[in-house]
């Protein structure tokens, strides 16, 4: 019981913080003018910490790369089985929020979308989203895909240099471990900066915000229930049979009540890798897909991605259904699942990104802090489990053999 206190520690505070915060909106209105500093400074540490917490971090995952590749087809399947299963979860809560949509909240913001660029050309848009024109404009959070484009290039030059650019890949790896601590250290103040942001909505909007946050929340656990048993049941049966669905479900459960537990895709990855091998997923498979899952696939996260974005743009008022919006939605989604689901609270820099693509107001930075936080507890059943059917599944498109369960060695 002390462990998952400790595990949910981050939750339950955030959770009194935004009660707290809700409370003095409802009854001390008048206080709420002073509290606001308090979110705005919160904001602002978490913008310049998540910066440059994507360069580094980035970079040093490319600059340590190792060379060669002796995955070939069982790694070319992965790819495609995480891409396809990401894309499948991201497309199906687009439909989820489609059929149940949520009323919009006025906006408590004189910030509006950045239009200056609606007249530009399709050929500037893009120059715009991935690049700069000046290095000092490459840290700003409203050019965060420049940033991790340049990050990519960063790293792959510094892996390229060899013995010459041990130094520098020394920096990176040290740089992405102080800034990995500086973040932890600013999202300690979450409860307070988002408790005092959500007083200022509660006091400004008033006690519709609860059943406009109450929604989004209710369709992400309905649809992501939904999702773990259907989904995964007919991954498993595309895999390997009705067999594969009695087995992957006997030898679930497990792993399921260890990520509940946990809240940790890594902590429940050695309940996947004996599931795996209970099932009959060749230790070759498993020893790889697992691994790179708990990092790079995250159906939860994928669904929670589209679930935030469909909130900012309900708070801001805009139409999240414009194809172009969804396209860019699915770009982000397939980033925050894979990119920066290697990156300790990755899905504050997929928000970075969100608001920096979509030219958000800083308002929205909140509500979807929120929302992502409160789904983590399903977010990372999927996130974990998942790998294990994956596994089956790349197992199967790979042209490998199932084994029988003693033959398995993990």
């Amino acid at each position: 019981m002390k462990e998952v206190l400790k595990n949910y520690s981050g939750i339950i505070l955030l959770l009194f913080g935004i009660i707290l915060g809700s409370f003095i909106g409802i009854f001390s209105p008048n206080v709420v003018s002073y509290l606001k500093p308090l979110g705005d400074i919160f904001l602002n540490l978490l913008f310049v910490s998540v910066v440059p917490l994507v360069y580094f971090a980035v970079a040093n995952s490319i600059a340590n790369v190792e060379k060669g590749g002796k995955f070939g087809k069982i790694i070319f399947s992965m790819i495609i089985t995480f891409l396809l299963f990401i894309l499948i979860a991201a497309i199906f809560t687009i439909a989820v929020v489609y059929f149940f949509p949520t009323q919009a909240l006025p906006s408590t913001s004189n910030d509006l979308l950045d239009n200056s660029g609606a007249d530009d050309s399709w050929g500037d848009r893009i120059v715009r989203f991935f690049t700069v024109g000046e290095f000092s404009e490459l840290f700003s959070r409203k050019n965060m895909l420049a940033l991790l484009i340049f990050a990519f290039l960063t790293g792959t030059a510094a892996r390229k240099t060899g013995e010459a650019g041990k130094v520098f890949r020394d920096f990176l790896a040290s740089g992405y471990e102080v800034m990995k601590e500086l973040l932890l250290l600013v999202m300690k103040g979450a409860p307070i900066g988002l408790g005092a942001y959500f007083a200022f909505q509660v006091a400004t909007i008033g006690p519709q915000l609860f059943g406009f946050y109450a929604k989004p929340l209710g369709l992400y656990y309905i649809s992501g229930v939904f999702y773990f048993f259907v989904f995964f049941t007919l991954y498993a049966f595309l895999a390997k049979g009705k067999r594969g669905i009695k087995e992957f479900w006997m030898n679930n459960i497990y792993p399921s009540l260890t990520a509940i537990s946990t809240c940790s895709s890594f902590a429940t990855m050695p309940a996947n890798l004996l599931a795996a091998g209970k099932i009959g997923v060749p230790s070759s498979i498993a020893n790889i897909v697992i691994p790179i899952g708990s990092t790079l696939h995250k159906n939860g996260s994928s669904m929670s991605s589209i679930i935030k974005i469909y909130v900012a743009f309900l708070i801001i008022g805009k139409d999240f259904f414009d194809p172009m919006n969804l396209l860019l939605a699915l770009g982000i989604t397939v980033f925050v699942s894979i990119v920066a689901g290697g990156i300790p609270n990755g899905g504050y820099i997929g928000e970075m990104l969100m608001i920096s693509v979509y030219s958000l107001p800083q308002e929205a930075i909140p509500a979807v802090m929120i929302i992502g936080t409160l789904v983590d507890p399903l977010a990372t059943v999927l996130n974990s489990t998942g790998d294990t059917v994956a596994a089956m599944f790349v197992t199967k498109i790979s042209g490998e053999k199932f084994v029988e369960a003693e033959e398995v060695v993990i």
